[in-house]
């Protein structure tokens, strides 16, 4: 049984260790020079690099910071049950956007009027679009809904 143990944990490290870092590239391109941000180790970076003094957002639990610390007052939002608060509220006057079914809205809102932008295929459309010409960016990998908030938010205050 302590062998087994022993091999399930040194086959979890090793997949761990082969975690790729997720590219997310500006509207519809692959291309090195169009990198916006990286996402590695719960944390987003500028551009290409995974240097510590690149990282624009810092993810632990529920919550997402600004930079590469955790303190309270670094806090930019959180996040219940897809929708963004600001900073630690849980105020529904604070709702920042919610996410649902894979569509972004404004505020608490789930109106397609309040659509802000939809996710389909590693790909992020302006509002409801679904063509190639509206895509904002794309991601090359898969991200978790606290990555993808960190993401945005990267897409609208620092790209």
């Amino acid at each position: 049984m302590k062998k087994f143990i022993a091999l399930v944990l040194m086959i979890f490290t090793t997949v761990l260790s082969y975690a790729k870092d997720v590219k997310v590239y500006s509207e519809n391109s692959s291309y090195s020079g169009d990198i916006i941000c990286t996402v590695k180790d719960s944390k987003v970076y500028k551009k290409a690099s995974t240097y510590s003094g690149s990282i624009l957002y810092t993810i632990k639990g529920s919550t997402i910071y600004s930079g590469n610390s955790t303190y309270s007052s670094n806090a930019v939002c959180n996040v219940k049950d897809g929708r963004v608060y600001d900073g630690e509220s849980n105020y529904s006057g604070d709702i920042l956007f919610t996410i649902k079914d894979g569509k972004i809205y404004k505020g608490s809102s789930t109106y397609t009027s309040n659509m802000v932008a939809n996710i389909r295929s590693g790909k992020v459309y302006s509002k409801n679009s679904s063509y190639s010409g509206d895509i904002i960016f794309n991601m090359d990998g898969n991200l978790t809904l606290l990555e993808f908030v960190a993401v945005f938010l990267t897409y609208l205050y620092n790209y």
